[in-house]
C-alpha cells in the first residue's frame, strides 16, 4: 500500500526537479513475470527505475537497510519493505537463500522483480561483472530478464550522497527482453556454473551495449574493498584507484 501510495507522490516531486525520462517501456508486458536487471551508478537509481516503470517492482536491496534493534531502524525497515525492498545479504551463500527465495516468490507470483546484477553500486561508472542470481531466477521460472540502462545517474549524483544534481538529465533504457533459458540452452554441455555465469554475462554484454560503460572484470564490491583499505593504509601508501 506504501508502494502505491509513495510512487505517484515521489514522481510528481522527481519531475519537477529533475524530469527523468524513459525509454522502451514498451519491453516490459502489461502482465505476468519479468526480472528487471539495470546497471547500478547511484543511489537515484532506486526511485528514477521504479518510478518511472508503470508496474509495480519487488526490488532487492541490500540487508543493512533492515539491520538494527533501535527504533529508528525498525521503522526504517518497514518503511523500506513497504516501498517493496526486499533484504539481500551480500556475503553470498547459505546468507542469501531467503532473498533468492523472495525472489523466486515475486516471479511465480506473476509480479516484477527488480536486480542490481552489480550487486552494489559501481564506485566509478564503470560496469562491472554481474553477479549469478539474475540467471538463477530467469533459469528456475522461464521469466523473461529485461536489460537496463541508467544513463547520466553517476554524474548526477557524483560527490553528492542523497540528492543527484538537476543536469545531466538522467535517462532510462529498457532494452528487449532476453531469455535467460535459450541461452542456457547454447551452453547445454557445460556444468551449471559455466551455464549461470554464460546466462549472466549475456545480460551483462546487453546493458553495456545500451549503457555505453567501459566494462570491468572485477566484481564492484572487491573494487570498494580495495579502495577502502587503500584510504586506510598509512600515508605515503599508493593512492585509492578503482582501475588497478
Amino acid at each position: 500500500m506504501l508502494y502505491e501510495i509513495a510512487k505517484p507522490l515521489v514522481m510528481a516531486v522527481a519531475r519537477v526537479l529533475w524530469n527523468p525520462t524513459i525509454s522502451g517501456v514498451e519491453n516490459i508486458p502489461d502482465d505476468g513475470p519479468v526480472i528487471i536487471a539495470s546497471n547500478h551508478l547511484a543511489y537515484c537509481d532506486s526511485v528514477f527505475l521504479p518510478g518511472q516503470v508503470r508496474r509495480s517492482m519487488h526490488i532487492l536491496g541490500k540487508s543493512d537497510f533492515f539491520s538494527g534493534r533501535s527504533p529508528a531502524n525498525k521503522v526504517i525497515a518497514q518503511v523500506m519493505r513497504g516501498l517493496h525492498v526486499m533484504p539481500v545479504d551480500r556475503t553470498g551463500g547459505s546468507a542469501s537463500r531467503s532473498a533468492i527465495d523472495a525472489g523466486l516468490h515475486v516471479l511465480r507470483a506473476g509480479k516484477v522483480l527488480g536486480i542490481y546484477p552489480e550487486g552494489t553500486r559501481s564506485p566509478d561508472g564503470r560496469l562491472y561483472r554481474g553477479k549469478t542470481g539474475v540467471a538463477r531466477f530467469a533459469l528456475a521460472t522461464g521469466t523473461p530478464i529485461v536489460p537496463v540502462a541508467m544513463l547520466g545517474a553517476h554524474e548526477a549524483q557524483r560527490g553528492r550522497k542523497y540528492f543527484p544534481r538537476r543536469t545531466p538529465r538522467i535517462h532510462v533504457v529498457l532494452g528487449e527482453p532476453l531469455d535467460g533459458r535459450a541461452i542456457a540452452r547454447t551452453l547445454e554441455s557445460a556444468e551449471e556454473a559455466a551455464v549461470l555465469r554464460g546466462v549472466t554475462d549475456a545480460v551483462m554484454d546487453r546493458i553495456q551495449e545500451l549503457s555505453g560503460q567501459e566494462r570491468s572484470d572485477e566484481y564492484a564490491a572487491d573494487v570498494k574493498r580495495r579502495m577502502r583499505a587503500q584510504a586506510q593504509s598509512p600515508a605515503g601508501d599508493s593512492e585509492p584507484d578503482a582501475r588497478r
